[in-house]
């Protein structure tokens, strides 16, 4: 049995990496987007703009955040598997609390689109990404 560097990120699939950093890439353009031009969401959608976009614009700063722990977590996804476990539970909780407020009325469902592209379709590679970190070798 040899013994193997801690210090050295163990081998995981490229396709971890990609993942994380095509997620880490994505949430810092999104977050710099938000924060750069913070009403450009509500025109897309035709609604009312906030009435504080410095609201939104902090919401792009959380996700340009958790766009540069995608990125460190890329660099050793086994190691890092809390990032990829608190972004997953942010990328759940977010589209449950919009279907709540759609159904009550509170939010229009055409934001459907923006919880597809910035939630759900992360689920699948966060959860491998975390069942990958559980595996031993």
């Amino acid at each position: 049995m040899s013994m193997s560097d801690p210090n050295e990120p163990r081998r995981v699939p490229a396709w971890l990496r990609y993942a994380l950093v095509a997620a880490g890439v994505y949430n810092l353009l999104w977050g710099l987007a938000a924060l750069i031009a913070p009403n450009s969401t509500f025109d897309l959608y035709h609604l009312p703009r906030p009435i504080y976009p410095q609201i939104w614009q902090c919401l792009g700063m959380v996700i340009g955040v958790y766009g540069i722990g995608y990125l460190i977590a890329a660099t050793d996804p086994r190691r890092h598997w809390p990032i990829v476990l608190v972004g997953l539970l942010g990328k759940i909780f977010g589209p449950v609390g919009y279907v709540y407020y759609a159904a009550k009325g509170d939010f229009p469902w055409s934001w459907g689109w923006l919880i597809l592209c910035n939630d759900i379709i992360w689920w699948l590679p966060f959860g491998l990404i975390l069942r990958q970190a559980t595996r031993t070798e």
